[in-house]
């Protein structure tokens, strides 16, 4: 599927999806899970996002506010003054670039839109999926929706699904998809994402990763981020035999890359990481087995 007719202000993106492609992560946020404060300043996040263009990001995912699990909300104000210089910033340094804003709030992604972003990434805690999808169609951009309940706040304790954690996203997920639809959304602008970590346990986020076909046969990309997050670490990630790993955020690459692999591997669209590089060399080499071994992609 060729996604094409970005708003004037942004880079093109004319991806075929012939193969998956990989979101470098900026957290322009003191509270971040991973290195948190680290690009708070406008400079280093503008430098760190072209860092990972030059590493083979096909795009740069920048967010000013953490949505992790027990997060403090922010002001729309303050997250404004946080991402849209960067966006600007990127966008100058690197005009062709993708660039995507990870954002709650549609005042927020019109903004990040007009500086020059063309991917609205919806982590499903704030506004409603239309509000926010109407934003990415105006701006002929491309939508991900996120799957998620509740807030930071409250969101660790809404992890019960009775119906099967499988089965509860995938029908969350198609009715965000039906709303970007109704906004305006083109089907092959729409990009849905299971939300490892977010109002699941451990045991529910790896259940969503090893069925992430059926979230697939809904019809749309898809887009998975777990890149260095407590799933990688949690006992249900310990199969019998294997002896607890404890590292924290930045010391979990070699789990992270691993599910790269093993998502490209069975047709996801999109990664969302924090190493690029070793991304990159992973995702290429399990998309080339798969090619070898009669896979196909999307």
């Amino acid at each position: 599927m060729t996604v094409t007719r970005p708003a004037p202000s942004t880079g093109r993106v004319t991806w075929d999806w012939a193969r998956p492609r990989l979101f470098g992560i900026v957290n322009v946020t003191p509270d971040s899970f991973s290195r948190g404060g680290r690009f708070v300043e406008t400079e280093a996040a503008v430098g760190h996002g072209l860092a990972l263009l030059k590493a083979g990001a096909d795009a740069v995912d920048v967010g000013g506010e953490s949505t992790r699990p027990g997060a403090t909300p922010l002001s729309v104000d303050e997250e404004l003054a946080r991402v849209i210089p960067v966006i600007a910033g990127l966008r100058r340094a690197a005009p062709g670039a993708i660039l995507s804003i990870d954002t709650v709030k549609s005042q927020v992604a019109e903004a990040a839109f007009e500086a020059g972003a063309s991917v609205l990434n919806d982590p499903g805690v704030g506004e409603p999926a239309g509000p926010m999808a109407r934003v990415a169609a105006r701006f002929e951009g491309l939508y991900v929706a996120m799957h998620a309940r509740g807030t930071p706040l409250t969101m660790d304790a809404l992890t019960d699904y009775p119906e099967g954690v499988v089965s509860a996203v995938r029908a969350a997920l198609a009715e965000k998809a039906a709303m970007a639809l109704s906004a305006g959304v083109p089907r092959e602008n729409v990009l849905l994402d299971p939300g490892v970590g977010f109002a699941k346990t451990a045991a529910q986020s790896l259940s969503l990763l090893a069925s992430i076909d059926a979230i697939g046969a809904l019809g749309h990309g898809l887009l998975v981020g777990a890149s260095r997050k407590r799933v990688l670490v949690a006992p249900e990630a310990h199969p019998r035999g294997w002896a607890l790993d404890t590292s924290g955020p930045d010391a979990r690459l070699g789990a992270s890359v691993a599910v790269v692999v093993a998502m490209v591997l069975r047709g996801v669209s999109a990664l969302r990481v924090h190493d690029v590089a070793e991304s990159v060399q992973a995702a290429r080499m399990a998309h080339a087995l798969a090619v070898a071994g009669g896979g196909a992609r999307c």
